[in-house]
């Protein structure tokens, strides 16, 4: 589906027996339904599809054979059954590893997939939110991911974000047609307008810690051509303050918090 028609749609919101109406709003399942799957596994990605979301965000790191695999950690040790670095492991060592058990014993067997399964799998049932993670410790991530998504016919199911500002001017050096989110952590002073007038050169999204939004925020965001995307939602009781301040869309953990009308 492409990012015009995604925000053609509208949602309700349900909490409780009460529902807030909101139109043009992106339902992002952070790491696949992390909340009901194993994170970045396929059947995250599958229940994310089931429970009618418009993204999937996806966390990418570098294998030591060049492989882009699906997981959060720069290590296996939390998500899997194995221990050490990605980039210490070959392809082939991973994809032996269990990746679900941790989370529940009826997902024992899932895998650690490669970026390209995923999109081969998902591509036209859901957009992808690709997050570079680590790239200080894969000097080749960035062409890596160009590539690949560059055999692909078309990008526009796509966004690529990162926290880091000059990473993602590579990646638009090498794919310019590109979508971009920029993720922003948790700070004291917030977001000045001088940083989203610099930002807003390069990107389409601004993606904060939900703890940064506020209406005033919100509004200068858009006012510089953005949009925003706050993340991690796993409460109900958050969803109607960030809904009041106009958000674009939400990553979450939960995507069924999110009704389509």
């Amino acid at each position: 589906m492409s990012l015009k028609n995604v925000f053609n749609k509208i949602y309700r919101v349900k909490k409780g027996n009460v529902y807030w109406k909101h139109e043009h709003f992106l339902v992002v399942a952070h790491r696949g339904a992390a909340g009901y799957a194993p994170e970045n596994t396929m059947a995250a990605f599958r229940k994310a599809v089931e429970l009618k979301a418009d993204f999937i965000e996806l966390d990418i790191q570098m294998s030591k054979d060049g492989e882009l695999v699906v997981i959060h950690d720069p290590t296996v040790d939390r998500t899997t059954n194995g221990v050490g670095e990605i980039r210490n492991l070959t392809y082939n060592e991973i994809k032996q590893l269990d990746a679900g058990k941790w989370f529940h014993k009826n997902f024992s067997g899932e895998k650690v997939p490669t970026l390209q399964e995923v999109l081969t799998e998902f591509s036209g049932k859901i957009s992808f939110l690709i997050e570079i993670k680590n790239p200080n410790l894969y000097p080749e991530i960035v062409e890596k991911l160009t590539n690949i998504l560059s055999e692909k016919q078309q990008t526009n199911d796509i966004i690529v974000q990162s926290f880091d500002f000059e990473l993602l001017e590579k990646v638009h050096q090498q794919l310019p047609t590109l979508k971009l989110g920029l993720l922003v952590k948790y700070r004291i002073h917030g977001i000045s307008n001088v940083q989203l007038k610099d930002w807003s050169k390069l990107v389409q999204y601004i993606n904060p810690n939900k703890a940064l939004i506020t209406k005033n925020l919100v509004k200068r965001i858009h006012s510089y051509k953005m949009r925003v995307m706050p993340y991690t939602v796993r409460d109900k009781k958050s969803i109607k303050g960030l809904l009041d301040s106009k958000i674009d869309g939400v990553i979450t953990d939960f995507p069924d918090y999110f009704i389509e009308e």
